[in-house]
């Protein structure tokens, strides 16, 4: 009974360290990125290439911008991560989703917008970046604004 209790104990102590395994990949320095220049250097992107591949779903006019809906679908074979920026945010950076080998990049986030602003959509795929983005007009703010 003894040596059930401890395996039982270890196998818990085991799953409860998984979550914290995701937070050590965790990037300070490009969540909390003042700019979205700053961000994208801080993830490592250098350069990306305008892509029709992605495709943004969102309002083109949202009437709070404490909560606007976003779907994100990548078409470039390969996608290995999506990345979403709210470029006039005081925190552009707004989520990035890693996908294993043959998973759907397909996304579907609310997103908190200040003002109107472009957001943008980076897929790595390949080992290469591509980039879209689509303005939103925000009537009504939802970053303290």
């Amino acid at each position: 009974m003894n040596r059930l209790r401890r395996s039982l104990i270890g196998a818990a102590a085991l799953l409860l360290a998984r979550p914290l395994a995701a937070l050590a990949a965790w990037n300070k320095a490009a969540f909390g990125a003042k700019s979205a220049a700053e961000a994208l250097r801080s993830l490592g992107v250098a350069e990306a290439t305008p892509s029709r591949d992605i495709v943004i779903d969102a309002p083109q006019i949202a009437e709070n911008g404490a909560v606007v809906p976003v779907e994100i679908q990548s078409n470039l074979p390969g996608t290995t991560s999506l990345t979403v920026l709210v470029e006039k945010n005081p925190f552009p950076l707004n989520s990035r989703f890693t996908f294993l080998e043959g998973a759907l990049p397909f996304v579907k986030l609310n997103v908190k917008m200040g003002e109107t602003s472009e957001v943008r959509v980076l897929a790595q795929a390949g080992g290469r970046y591509y980039t879209a983005s689509q303005e939103i007009k925000v009537t009504i703010g939802g970053c303290g604004g």
